[in-house]
């Protein structure tokens, strides 16, 4: 039984035989095996083609041994459909070709229907699940509405936010519009994915950590926590950014049952910070992956014993896997975790 899983037990903060641990961008370029299907496609019809996202998925179940696959995608493929032209440079990540700054703009963008606008994702979803045939849980994902905002706002990534943040201030209202649209077609999104077969649901409201917590406060959690409230019940839920060590008892407000954190903070303090009420994941550094094996083992043990076999851990790294990261390491780390965190 799925609701078995150590990873869908860890989540509901139930006691579990050993960490569970999934990774970031575990179907990614450091495996050959999407480098031989990236030669061939581009990043956009790898995500649109069910079969090919289906295979990918699946890719480094067995090879890694992790307790749980999550789907090929990309947070920004709702945005399309919404009247957004999104394309993916080669090394260059995504790139917004008419971003969106005005109140015409914002009242231009389109609510998604996801089985008619993004079937493809579905089919994908329906693929894995029948392939994992209830060996392991499926997470579906999407992007957190102020992160899925500053890309369709900035055009591409940023450092520093200048464009997203004058809309804030300078224009509260069609802020709020702009984030209602998306916090809306985020909640459809997700729970189309439920319908179609996922076990568990990720947030990537990966950009928050630039902002300070009275604008989160204002700005954004009452979005966030929309989401959350409006997901299918009884789907546990993770909700996850980078450089958020000031805002982890505003996204515990915001919602979710795990809050996942960087390598930033130790994940022990990070844990008592949220009084233990909820689960955690987290939280290796990707670039330890290119430490060697004894370096490696010994952060990897170091986050267990911050741990402290509280129930509730979910192990995985502090962002996504790196290219060119080792394989062998990705295997050790996993080897590693369900070895040295067996109860």
């Amino acid at each position: 039984m799925l609701e078995n899983s150590v990873f869908l037990r860890a989540c509901r903060k139930e006691p579990t035989e050993y960490t569970p641990i999934w990774l970031m961008r575990q179907a990614g370029r450091y495996l050959k095996e999407y480098r031989n299907i990236r030669k061939k496609f581009d990043f956009l019809t790898m995500c649109k083609i069910p079969d090919l996202a289906a295979e990918i998925t699946l890719q480094p179940v067995e090879q890694l041994g992790v307790d749980a696959a999550i789907i090929f995608s990309d947070i920004l493929l709702p945005l399309e459909k919404m009247g957004i032209r999104l394309e993916y440079s080669q090394g260059d990540g995504p790139k917004i070709h008419n971003p969106v700054r005005t109140e015409k703009e914002i009242e231009s963008l389109r609510i998604i229907e996801p089985e008619e606008d993004l079937p493809f994702v579905l089919e994908a979803i329906k693929k894995v699940s029948k392939e994992l045939n209830g060996k392991l849980p499926l997470i579906g994902f999407a992007g957190g509405p102020f992160t899925m905002a500053s890309y369709i706002i900035e055009g591409s990534h940023t450092r520093n936010f200048i464009k997203t943040k004058k809309l804030m201030y300078h224009n509260s209202d069609y802020w709020h519009l702009l984030m209602k649209k998306l916090s809306e077609v985020t909640v459809r999104y997700l729970n189309a994915q439920i319908r179609s077969g996922v076990q568990a649901i990720q947030l990537f409201d990966s950009w928050i950590g630039y902002l300070n917590p009275k604008d989160y406060a204002d700005f954004v959690l009452p979005h966030s926590n929309y989401v959350f409230s409006e997901i299918e019940k009884g789907i546990p839920t993770i909700h996850f950014a980078t450089g958020s060590s000031a805002l982890l008892k505003l996204m515990q407000k915001a919602g979710g049952n795990v809050i996942g954190i960087d390598w930033r903070i130790d994940l022990g303090e990070a844990w008592k910070h949220l009084e233990y009420k909820v689960g955690i994941q987290g939280n290796l550094d990707p670039v330890t992956l290119f430490a060697p094996l004894p370096i490696l083992k010994n952060r990897i043990k170091e986050i267990l014993a911050s741990a402290d076999n509280r129930n509730g851990h979910i192990f995985n790294l502090g962002h996504g896997i790196l290219p060119r990261t080792p394989v062998k390491n990705v295997i050790a780390l996993v080897e590693t975790v369900h070895e040295f965190s067996q109860r």
